[in-house]
């Protein structure tokens, strides 16, 4: 049954990664791209990484393609105003044809590896705890410092709004 469930995850995730490249509207795109990343979602709720999948729903789907979407309805792009794009099947196609050795080269890189026992994972794999403590443990520096540079980033941007607000 899971297997099953992963298919269907999986064919969802890579339509959805299709239509995002083929549609000429930017809002069916940023609808294929929600069906993506809900698909993601679903697979890494498979895998039982619970964390991982509450990130992706929260964070991508809710969060960032809900902005995605506010701006391209604020723009209000119509037909005229997209650009021509002569040939976009042959380049997508002709893309797909130069990624096939890149692909063929990662298999064979696969199967040289060592095998390893396919068993149930621990309890504690993918769980918000031990994510919290590898983060705040092993990582506890580079956390602060990304804090502290967009922090930094958030100042500047205040900053230089305000002087556009003054001068304009």
């Amino acid at each position: 049954m899971i297997d099953i469930v992963f298919l269907i995850l999986a064919i969802f995730s890579i339509v959805g990664g299709i239509g995002m490249i083929s549609f000429k509207q930017p809002i069916y795109s940023a609808i294929s791209l929600i069906i993506s990343i809900l698909a993601l979602a679903g697979i890494f709720a498979l895998l039982s990484a619970p964390f991982l999948f509450m990130v992706q729903i929260i964070v991508y789907a809710g969060a960032i393609i809900t902005l995605l979407l506010f701006i391209i309805m604020f723009l209000n792009i119509k037909d005229e105003n997209l650009p021509e794009e002569k040939n976009k099947t042959l380049l997508i196609f002709l893309g797909a044809i130069f990624l096939v050795p890149f692909n063929i080269l990662v298999i064979k890189a696969f199967n040289t590896l060592p095998s390893k026992p396919m068993g149930i994972l621990g309890e504690e794999f993918g769980s918000i705890k031990s994510f919290g403590n590898v983060l705040f443990n092993d990582w506890l520096v580079p956390f602060e410092l990304i804090s502290m540079l967009l922090l930094c980033a958030l100042v500047g941007a205040i900053v230089y709004a305000r002087k556009e607000c003054k001068h304009g």
